[in-house]
């Protein structure tokens, strides 16, 4: 019971601070069935999870935590460490819902408490390697995900990171180096 309940306030944690943070507008539907009172099948509750410039996880714990990944990843673009706190705080939270969500959650934890934006981007670069183990075994249901790469990230050990979209917007260094890396790979 404890469990439950826990699982259920993480999930109304999460829910909060994806409504919160929410500033896009509505997307129109052409769904001929948007409004009608029809039993909700596997298919309508993937239409109705919240996605991110069109990418839809199959895991719907792991697609509301992707919301909070890329809005950490565009915190460390722009640099700025309190937004970046705000996003990591999202993203432990909601990792604990996730199965086997611990590592994340603690990996999230560790971000928050950095002193500083490069410890910040580093410890971004494992954040990242999970999530995009996490993306590549949940698969999608719509849109496209780029694994992204930066050779120079990480005194030239190399990093990656998923993105939404193709351009290159480079969280290890911001504005000195924004268009710094490439797409490796594409997460259909």
């Amino acid at each position: 019971m404890k469990r439950r309940i826990g699982f259920v306030l993480t999930t109304a944690v999460v829910t909060l601070f994806a409504a919160c943070g929410n500033t896009q507008k509505p997307v129109e539907t052409t769904d001929p069935h948007a409004g009608h009172n029809h039993a909700a099948g596997a298919g309508h509750a993937v239409a109705t999870a919240k996605t991110v410039a069109g990418v839809t996880i199959k895991d719907d714990q792991l697609n509301a935590i992707y919301e909070h990944y890329i809005h950490l990843t565009k915190a460390l673009v722009d640099g700025d460490m309190a937004e970046a706190k705000v996003a990591v705080n999202a993203i432990e939270l909601g990792s604990k819902a996730l199965a086997n969500g611990a590592s994340l959650a603690a990996l999230a934890g560790k971000i928050a408490t950095a002193a500083n934006i490069d410890a910040q981007r580093t410890l971004f670069s494992e954040l990242s390697n999970d999530f995009i183990k996490r993306v590549k075994a949940a698969g999608l249901s719509s849109g496209e995900v780029y694994v992204e790469y930066c050779p120079m990230a990480l005194d030239d050990k190399g990093a990656s990171w998923l993105s939404s979209q193709k351009e290159i917007k480079n969280p290890y260094f911001g504005a000195s180096m924004l268009s710094c890396g490439e797409v490796k790979e594409t997460i259909k």
